[in-house]
Formats: C-alpha cells, structure tokens, sequence
C-alpha cells in the first residue's frame, strides 16, 4: 500500500458538550495521551501522511497540541459530518487516491484496522467502504441497512423506522472513501433529515443510486470503535487502552503481578525482566529499564530509571535514577534529581533538583535540596539542607567520602569537603574543610540533682 496517495480527514469540530469540561473533547487524555494524538498516531501506523484536520470549538487549544503535522480547516457552523467534510473540499480537489475519514474522538481505533480497510477499499475498487461493528445494542448509532447482502443505506438512529431500528450491525463512523466520488458528491448532500444537518452517511445512497460499488469491512472487536462523548466513556477507553498496554508489556518480558491494579501509560517504556507490583502509576516518557523492581504503590512521572533498581512505596517526578540503586519506601524524589550508580535513599527521604554520587547513602528522615553530594558520601539521620532564606535558594556542596551525622542542618551556601566529618547535631554556617570535624552545638551541661531538688 503507497502512503503518497492516501489522505485523512479527522473530524474534531464538535462542540463535546457532554463531557462538561472546559477542555476540548478531543484533547481529554487516556492514558495520558489527548485522544487526538492516538487518532493521529493510528493514521501514522496505517502510513497516511497527509492528514487534515476539521476543528471548531477549541480550535486554538488543539492546534497547538497537534503542531504543524496537519492542515486545519474550520467548521464555523455545527451543521452535520457532513458540512463538516465538505470544509474540507477544496483541498480535496486533487485527491486520486482512497480518503480515509476518522472522527477525533475514537482513540481506541488501531492502525493495523485502518490499514486493513484501506487495503479492502483499493482491491475491490469501492467508491465508499464503511467500517462496521456487530452490536448488543445498537440505540444512539446508525444503522447499516442492506438488501441482498449489499449496503444500501445508513440509517441513522432518529431517521430510522422500526424494524431498522433491530438492525444490530451499525456505522462507527469512519469511513475510505475514493477521492474523486466524494469531491463530486459532497456538493450533492442535502438537510432533508429529522437532524436538519447535512449526513455523510447519505454518501452511501448517492453511490448506490449511482451503480457504484459500496462494501463494509466489519471489525472483529466492535470495543475498537468507542467514541467517547462523556467521562464515563473516557474511563471506558482508558480501561480498555490499559489492557492493550499491560498485556504487550508482559508478551515483551515485564512481569506485572497485578494487571487490574497498575497503570502505564501510553508513552512508558520498560526493560525485560522488570517486574511491576500493585499500585505502581508510570506515567509521562517515562523510561524503565531491565532487572528492576518496581512498586507496590510507587508513582513514576517522566523519569528515567536504569538497571537493577528497587523502588518501593515512593514518588518520582522529572529525574534521573542509574543502575543499582535502592530507593524507598516512602521517599520522594522531586523534578531535577539525579541519583548516581549504586545509591540508597532511605524511606522518609525527600529530593529536590539534587545530584546524589555514586555509592552514596541518604538511609532515612532527611531533606536534601539544591545540593550536589559526591561519592560515598553517608548523610545521617535527620539532616536538612536548609537551601531556602526567605527570598532565595542557595546550593550546599558535599564532596566525596564526607560523613554527615544525624541531625545536622547545613545552611547554604555552603560547602564540605572531601573526607570532611559534620558531628550530629550540628547547624554548620561555614565551610568545613577537607579532612576536618564540624561541631557546632552548645556545649553540654549536667545539673546534678535537679530532678530531685524539682521534686522536692
């Protein structure tokens, strides 16, 4: 099949009141992903490089999440799918090829489905091929209506008389038309309906009575034809969309314990011989790679994980985690953290926009932000880069092998060095040098009896 020839047009001008958002319909994500964009990227699998896209309401808003991929046209009046394609008419005039119309909102549809009806539609030289579905029920769609085997019409739901109305074979709403018939049939197309609107389905008649040739390729998983026009069907789809993603995850090598209760998104990609606990949320261009365990309850937003990691009951968002490394439970790493080779952040850890070295360990209770900590380096229990003095951020340095003990604030700017030792407890305002102790911290005192002299 040549790609040159081939040409979409994506209707996504509709108004999606039913959704109740101030977000355009087609730019609601399932996982994690606005629905046009798996459209688009369905047309790309199918090898459709021209593609134009119809927009309305919110035309800005999804412009600027498409780019320049497409060519936009305008439905000013929501007048029917119809007037919709016919905007697109004078970019069509030199189309010889098959034009493949898609609706914006039908994320669930594959690329493998739409290359297969494109492949039915030039084989048997058809004016119109229809994608269709067999349905429990069929209320609310457009019925396919044939004599002797052969499509003859499309019914939709309030046009259609009763015994139509039992017709459980129905239109998904997508549609390879040839080029030439449908420039020329488009200015044929009439309001003549319950609707008032102006049908692509009447195409269908308009080929018949013309003697031309019009067939159906019925989909074999009617689910692949969702459109989603409320949020119950948007978590309808991305239920749907999660299975798609977690069983080829586990056909590629990814042990996934619990299916039914880990989510990943469209754009994550994990190594072989990961294994996923329950609870665990991968979301964003999140990269995972081999031997890793992941989870239970841990949430990953675009970051990067190495090799032979653990992460447990933890958060991570924007950074960057190398090979061999233990993190968690109940730490969080915030956006801009990288963690070297063969690191351990502890539970009750939190990270920001830091640099941990290689072999270093950050085991429990501690703050560390706007920091570079170089290799092996121990941060004891309870210390806090005290980054933040009211109106700026400020950077604490530690070099390698520096030993800080429990307890210790380090207020920044400010800098130990190599082999330097903090002792617990210790508020550490200046420099430590290389090598050497910092204390600072009142010097003890004992009262003798005072215990008892209170009492008494």
């Amino acid at each position: 099949m040549s790609s040159y020839n081939l040409t979409a047009v994506i209707l996504a001008a509709g108004l999606g009141t039913r959704m109740k958002s101030k977000l355009p319909k087609v730019l609601h994500k399932i996982t994690g992903v606005p629905m046009i964009n798996h459209v688009l990227q369905a047309l790309e699998q199918a090898q459709i490089q021209r593609k134009i896209l119809v927009l309305g309401h919110g035309a800005k808003e999804v412009e600027e999440q498409v780019g320049v991929s497409v060519e936009v046209v305008y439905q000013r009046e929501q007048l029917g799918t119809g007037h919709a394609v016919l905007q697109t008419r004078p970019l069509l005039e030199k189309c010889t090829g098959p034009v493949l119309v898609v609706c914006g909102d039908t994320p669930l549809l594959r690329g493998e489905t739409l290359a297969e009806l494109i492949e039915k539609h030039e084989k048997g030289k058809q004016a119109v091929t229809v994608l269709t579905a067999q349905v429990e029920n069929p209320y609310g769609y457009g019925r396919i209506v044939r004599q002797g085997g052969k499509i003859v019409a499309i019914r939709e739901e309030k046009d259609a008389t009763m015994e139509e109305k039992k017709i459980t074979e129905i239109n998904t709403g997508t549609y390879c038309f040839s080029g030439p018939f449908l420039v020329e049939a488009l200015d044929k197309l009439t309001s003549a309906n319950a609707q008032g609107e102006y049908y692509l389905t009447d195409l269908i008649e308009l080929a018949v009575k013309a003697g031309l040739n019009v067939e159906s390729f019925i989909l074999e998983d009617s689910r692949e034809s969702l459109g989603i026009n409320n949020r119950l069907q948007l978590a309808q789809a991305e239920k749907i969309m999660q299975k798609r993603i977690l069983e080829k995850l586990m056909l590629d090598g990814v042990t996934i314990i619990d299916p039914d209760n880990t989510y990943v998104e469209a754009k994550v990609s994990i190594g072989q011989d990961t294994i996923l606990y329950p609870g665990t949320y991968l979301q964003g261009d999140t990269i995972i790679g081999s031997d890793c365990l992941i989870g239970p309850n841990t949430r990953i937003v675009s970051s990067k994980i190495g090799n032979n990691n653990t992460i447990q009951n933890t958060v991570i968002l924007e950074s960057q985690i190398n090979d061999n490394c233990q993190i968690g439970p109940f730490a969080y790493l915030r956006p801009g953290t990288v963690i070297e080779e063969g690191v351990k952040i502890g539970d009750f850890v939190e990270i920001k926009k830091s640099t941990i070295g290689k072999g270093s360990k950050v085991p429990h209770l501690t703050y560390v932000g706007d920091a570079f900590v170089g290799k092996k380096v121990n941060i004891g229990c309870g210390t806090i880069t005290c980054n933040y003095d009211g109106e700026k951020k400020h950077v604490t340095i530690i070099k390698d092998g520096a030993f800080i003990g429990s307890n210790s604030n380090l207020v920044a700017p400010v800098t130990i060095e190599e082999n330097a030792f903090i002792a617990a407890g210790s508020t550490i305002t200046e420099d430590v040098p290389e090598n050497s102790l910092g204390i600072a911290r009142g010097k003890q005192k004992n009262i003798i009896n005072w215990v008892k002299k209170k009492k008494d």
